[in-house]
């Protein structure tokens, strides 16, 4: 249930205005007060529980109080410990119309659909105070927890494989239960991506977790099929093509938790692949402060996105929190007096007062074309998803040049090899010393569970990887994660960000323009004082935040 939901029913109602509405989204993205706090505080409301009466009253449902409500056993039986966890829905009667559920969110449609599905019942919505029915489900369903052993042998015995066609079959409430766990759980364990992978004998569901992959208790092998059909329908996809790939998106309520998942297919001999990237929008920190920055590159962030115009690129492998970077940046100067235009190959954060445009090759909706557009949009800042070649990369420059400030990733090894990947696509030596800014080479590499971090000597032969002699370690101290339930014992819990930072000075700009190589723009760029990826790997080594072995895997 969104902020902004909840105040277009007030608007909706004549109660607000356009800039009252707009004063309580900016403090409560500044104050993170709760959206019922506020508008108890300004006096729309008289107490917090008159938000719930409006919200019921706009859905034509009815309101209960329930403060004194204890759920009875048999009531709560009704609904699956998994189910009431992942849809947030707290069973409170049943009657001939169906069952009444109160719900954490009680705005969104496909909730309810889910959970008839689900249930196989027709369900009523009342609305409650949130913060109640998220104790009573916690409390509730506190001992129990329908595994996937529980779903799993109701598969092996319902109807599955009868007539009745895979779409049918795909909504099958055991599938539907299955299929909800299966991305529950993925979301409990912060999952970026989740894996469906079909096998001559076997069909197999992995998670990736902190840049890693684990594997979960598979499936019988022929029920795949039938899973990634149940997938397609929630995408929106059309579940009798398997011979071309496909992509699609699910927006999900995963307990009470807004979930946005990019799904994507691929036809392989034994079937259909399917893979699920995860956008957790409660769990996304877009906030500069959060992304664990040393302070001298914190500042130089923040004076860089305040200039009027010039380039700034974000670079590394896919995954390491490029774009994460760059809207946090964005985030700083997305304020009234200034026009911010994004175009992504998709839009991966929907953020409020920002114009976001997706591209879209297959209708000609390319990189270069928005960004022509862009220009007479008059924007003050814009973010270009990725510069992919030469007409990107020329129209970004000529973007700086009429006083823009362009920020955009590339996919290079470090700092200065942008420099010279640029040049390498076509653009003028002499345009990119002019425009560029500065180059932000990042990694995202595991930091060590703090419940079972202990230190430890390394070997001569990994010191020897880092490039290390004893004389230079001296008295610094090594840690390592001995493994513990916190992490799945895989001693590592949460990533953080390595950074390269290449501030462009009047030696380096010379260096451009004469085409020099990246070798030779790193030893200057050096000189000058960068830090290289190595240097802030070691960083973090000895301040105990992660492994020698993650360090040399990423540098």
């Amino acid at each position: 249930m969104t902020a902004q939901y909840v105040l277009d029913i007030f608007q909706n109602r004549g109660v607000m205005s356009d800039s009252q509405v707009g004063e309580i989204l900016d403090e409560i993205s500044t104050t993170g007060k709760d959206v019922k706090r506020l508008l108890n505080d300004y006096g729309y409301v008289q107490g917090e529980e008159q938000v719930y009466e409006v919200i019921a009253e706009e859905l034509g449902a009815e309101y209960i109080d329930l403060r004194r409500y204890e759920p009875p056993r048999a009531l709560l039986d009704l609904i699956p410990a998994n189910i009431a966890k992942m849809h947030g829905a707290l069973p409170v009667n049943f009657d001939e119309q169906g069952l009444h559920v109160a719900l954490l969110d009680p705005l969104n449609p496909q909730t309810v659909e889910d959970l008839r599905f689900a249930l196989d019942k027709p369900i009523v919505v009342v609305v409650a105070d949130t913060d109640r029915i998220e104790d009573l489900i916690n409390t509730s369903y506190a001992a129990e927890n329908e595994g996937m052993e529980d779903i799993l042998s109701g598969l092996q015995l319902g109807d599955m494989g009868k007539p009745g066609g895979l779409e049918t079959e795909a909504n099958a409430a055991p599938i539907v239960r299955y299929v909800d766990l299966v991305l529950f759980q993925a979301v409990k364990q912060k999952a970026s991506d989740i894996h469906f992978e079909p096998f001559e004998g076997d069909f197999k569901i992995r998670y990736r977790v902190d840049g890693g992959l684990v594997e979960m208790a598979p499936p019988p092998p022929h029920l795949g099929t039938i899973i990634t059909s149940r997938i397609k329908v929630m995408a929106n996809l059309n579940i009798a093509e398997r011979r071309i790939p496909q992509d699609g998106r699910i927006m999900k309520i995963v307990g009470g938790k807004q979930v946005d998942m990019r799904v994507s297919t691929l036809p392989t001999i034994h079937g259909e692949s399917v893979v699920l990237r995860v956008l957790d929008r409660s769990s996304i920190n877009l906030d500069l402060e959060n992304l664990a920055l040393p302070p001298a590159l914190y500042d130089y962030i923040l004076d860089t996105v305040q200039k009027p115009n010039g380039i700034f690129i974000v670079t590394g492998p896919t995954g390491a929190g490029k774009t994460t970077t760059l809207y946090a940046a964005l985030r700083k100067v997305n304020t009234v007096d200034c026009k911010l235009l994004t175009c992504e190959d998709p839009v991966e954060y929907d953020i409020e007062g920002i114009i976001q445009v997706p591209v879209n090759e297959a209708v000609g909706v390319t990189f270069a074309k928005v960004l022509r557009a862009f220009l007479r949009q008059d924007p003050d800042r814009i973010m270009v998803g990725e510069m992919r070649d030469k007409e990107t990369a020329t129209i970004a420059i000529q973007a700086s040049l009429t006083g823009h400030l362009v920020l955009s990733t590339l996919h290079t090894n470090d700092a200065p090899g942008a420099v010279t990947r640029l040049v390498d696509m076509g653009c003028e030596p002499f345009l990119v010393a002019a425009t560029l800014e500065a180059v932000l080479a990042q990694r995202l590499l595991r930091t060590i569970c703090k419940s079972c971090r202990v230190p430890y000597e390394p070997s001569e032969s990994i010191l020897n990887q880092l490039g290390l002699s004893p004389h230079e370690i001296g008295d610094k101290h090594f840690y390592t994660g001995r493994g513990c339930e916190d992490c799945n014992s895989s001693g590592y819990r949460g990533r953080r960000g390595l950074y390269e930072l290449l501030d462009m000075s009047d030696p380096l700009r010379d260096l451009i323009c004469e085409r020099a190589p990246t070798v030779v723009i790193k030893q200057k760029a050096i000189e000058l004082g960068m830090l290289t990826l190595r240097e802030d790997g070691l960083r973090n080594i000895y301040d105990g935040n992660t492994t020698i072995e993650e360090v040399l895997k990423y540098t």
